[in-house]
């Protein structure tokens, strides 16, 4: 026949198995035996399985290797007390939701208020009853079951939130790209008119976005301004062919024509609760004014020109400049910055223009990547925009 204390022995484990369903692994943390061996005894009756540690310090390690579902657990122990023990818990992100019932010789007020306020849901008195201590441990391990499930639902919802959140980011992705595109296919829709393949608006709006990011515009607005300029010249689906791709130069009543290309497009880009549509409206309207006040449709000077304006009027101004057109030949990088130079001031901002000449290498980099004459398809060419 086993002892009581052999008994004890043979059924606690320190390190348990999986526990089967509607099993709860206790932890008694006593440093005095019999105590140990009557609260492993009630653990028992109740069908769950004990786990023991003598002080706190013993109990923090074998937490650390098996996290119990309730602790019961004595105040007055060597080396680390119940107190102690309960700060460590309740401090730790991993362990303050396990349940803690204090069992103590000590029959004070200030003792159960202190434990109550340092997080246990219990405290009893020694010696207790056993089927007190039974209707304690049961309701103490219903709310544990209640947290853990509250804990399960959460997690689930967070994990569907995840899932949600990502949905909507390949979704929104996917409708930026969308837009992207028809903006850059409508952009080319009125380039092809005087361009033999529209690549004009890929270079120039990419190099709007460097100018803009380089003067210190915000990334949103610096993609705005990536998106909203190819859509400078849609108006120009408005202009006669005999006019627009005349070789010569135009006479007095075919340049009036060609100048209502500015408020064809900001017509068509008007009314839009659109940030984007707005900009490109502002910019169809402005791109043609000069700094001095020589430009159309308005005559605007100086800086009454918004900054989308003056921003686009010299990227779509060079890039321009340095394309062949059915009335011009291509000119070259140097003869480009040249014109530019010598027309700061007149037609160009100035202190635009001083940017734009520092960060010409980039610019020549990024017409040198959509070269009029590529092969590639335009499926390729989108591919390359998104890089």
């Amino acid at each position: 026949m086993f002892t009581q204390q052999e008994k004890t022995e043979t059924t606690v484990q320190d390190d348990p198995p999986t526990l089967p369903a509607g099993k709860h692994l206790i932890m008694i943390v006593d440093d005095l035996e019999p105590n140990r061996i009557i609260l492993n005894d009630q653990i028992l009756a109740l069908g769950h399985v004990p786990c023991q540690a003598v002080n706190g310090l013993d109990a923090l390690e074998k937490i650390g290797q098996r996290v119990p579902d309730l602790i019961l657990m004595d105040i007055v122990m060597p080396k680390m007390d119940g107190y102690d023990l309960l700060d460590h818990l309740k401090a730790s992100h991993k362990f303050k939701h396990i349940p803690v019932i204090m069992i103590s010789a000590l029959d004070e007020l200030n003792s159960v208020v202190r434990c109550i306020k340092q997080g246990a849901i219990d405290y009893m008195v020694k010696p207790f009853n056993p089927v007190l201590l039974r209707a304690r441990i049961n309701a103490a391990l219903a709310s544990k079951r209640l947290h853990d499930e509250q804990e399960a639902h959460r997690k689930q919802i967070e994990l569907y939130n995840q899932k949600l959140e990502m949905r909507v980011r390949e979704r929104t992705q996917e409708l930026y790209e969308s837009r992207k595109e028809i903006i850059f296919r409508l952009g080319r829709a009125a380039e092809y008119r005087d361009n033999e393949t529209g690549l004009h608006v890929f270079r120039m709006s990419h190099i709007c976005a460097r100018l803009a990011r380089e003067i210190g515009l915000s990334e949103e607005d610096c993609q705005t301004i990536l998106l909203a300029s190819p859509l400078h010249d849609i108006g120009k689906i408005g202009i006669p062919d005999n006019i627009l791709l005349k070789p010569g130069k135009l006479d007095k009543d075919e340049w009036e024509i060609m100048k209502t290309h500015t408020t064809i497009g900001a017509e068509i880009l008007s009314d839009s609760n659109s940030d984007l549509l707005k900009m490109a409206e502002l910019i169809a309207l402005t791109h043609q004014e000069k700094w001095d006040g020589s430009g159309y449709p308005r005559g605007l000077q100086g800086k009454e020109i918004p900054l989308v304006g003056r921003i686009v009027t010299l990227c779509d101004v060079f890039d321009a400049l340095t394309s062949k057109r059915p009335y011009k030949r291509k000119w070259t990088n140097e003869e480009a910055k040249n014109y530019i130079q010598q027309e700061a001031g007149r037609h160009f901002d100035p202190e635009l223009t001083q940017v734009f000449l520092r960060i010409l290498p980039d610019i020549l980099e990024i017409q040198s990547r959509f070269q009029e004459n590529d092969e590639e398809s335009y499926q390729a060419q989108s591919a390359r925009l998104q890089s």
